[in-house]
């Protein structure tokens, strides 16, 4: 999951002051407000389940699907739904040659190869673990940024919530016992699907970010090629499915046309309307939600280290997304990133 790095420039101040309105006027106003917060907390809500059940429905899909073949279904149904909403706003998709080759970077590092290895870890790991591991992003994202970004400074709270968040992912995996009863090799996947995100946003945002284009206009083309990308990959490694079984296909359709194209549609508007931070909250939602649906619906097995060894994991992550209380200049960004759980 990430959240869209381009955001509206913000509204003209009024003019007239908070005391110029009449007793008439504002009580309509409070009730705008109030309905304009309870809309976001629902569609807030509603991203937090579709990508909390995007797990379950990896699981579901590769149940009759190769790997990249869900992968490939992820991204096609996706790139489908963001091609309507551009069509429906009558806004073209980039253009110019440098624009598609980052976009096609930007696709294999946010798209293709996550995307790949999330439904491969899935074929030998709980979808519960696999959310969990999604949830390590941010602190991935936080190491890197040390390193390749100079504008983000290491201070003692985000060093700690990384130490922190690290400690959370040995507790999920029992490291005291061994690592005994987990696929170290479906892990080890998940956990670099989570690392190619942050290597990703920091890619889009080296190379994307004045590319002159809406955040929807480019996440539809670099879609579109990992759509390519992902059909070159299926027709060489995957043998052709044997039948088209209801769920699975079910599973991989909502997978993108929810998860992948009509969510981040969402989180864009989220962003505009409440923020970056609080939109990217969402991040923490999601491996509770995963956790939930792969025990209540596929009868996942839980132990008492999971959602603990969770619970420090978020609250790493949090500490890692903190931020010094001393105003910053906004940096003005283009791309958001296709990246998701």
């Amino acid at each position: 999951m990430s959240a869209p790095t381009t955001l509206p420039s913000s509204p003209p101040a009024s003019t007239t002051g908070p005391h110029s309105a009449s007793p008439t006027t504002r009580r309509p106003l409070r009730g705008a407000v109030a309905r304009a917060s309870a809309d976001w907390r629902l569609r807030f809500a509603v991203l937090s389940l579709v990508w909390g059940f995007s797990f379950l429905l990896i699981k579901v899909g590769t149940t009759a699907y190769a790997p990249f073949q869900v992968a490939l279904g992820r991204v096609f149904c996706g790139a489908l739904a963001l091609v309507a909403v551009l069509m429906l706003r009558r806004e073209p998709l980039p253009s110019g040659a440098r624009t598609w080759f980052h976009l096609g970077v930007a696709a294999l590092l946010l798209n293709t190869a996550p995307f790949s290895l999330f439904a491969y870890a899935e074929l030998t790991i709980p979808s519960s673990l696999a959310g969990i591991c999604n949830a390590t992003s941010p602190l991935w994202g936080m190491a890197l940024s040390l390193v390749a970004l100079s504008e983000d400074r290491p201070t003692r709270r985000r060093v700690a919530g990384l130490g922190l968040g690290f400690l959370g992912v040995l507790t999920v995996l029992g490291a005291w016992q061994g690592f005994s009863g987990v696929d170290a090799k479906g892990t080890a996947m998940a956990l670099l699907a989570s690392l190619c995100y942050p290597i990703g946003w920091i890619y889009v945002r080296r190379t994307l970010a004045s590319a002159g284009s809406s955040a929807i206009a480019l996440t539809g083309g670099q879609l579109l090629l990992s759509t390519v990308q992902l059909g070159v990959l299926a027709a060489l490694f995957s043998p052709a499915p044997a039948g088209f079984p209801l769920w699975p296909t079910l599973s991989v359709v909502a997978l993108g046309a929810l998860g992948t194209g009509l969510a981040l549609q969402m989180q864009y508007g989220l962003v505009a309307e409440v923020g970056p931070t609080t939109a990217q909250m969402v991040t923490y939602f999601i491996p509770v939600i995963a956790t939930t649906a792969g025990v209540l619906v596929l009868g996942e097995q839980l132990h008492w280290n999971t959602p603990v060894g969770a619970l420090v994991v978020l609250a790493g992550a949090a500490l890692t997304q903190s931020r010094s209380r001393t105003p910053r200049t906004p940096r003005a960004t283009g791309a958001a990133p296709a990246g998701q759980s």
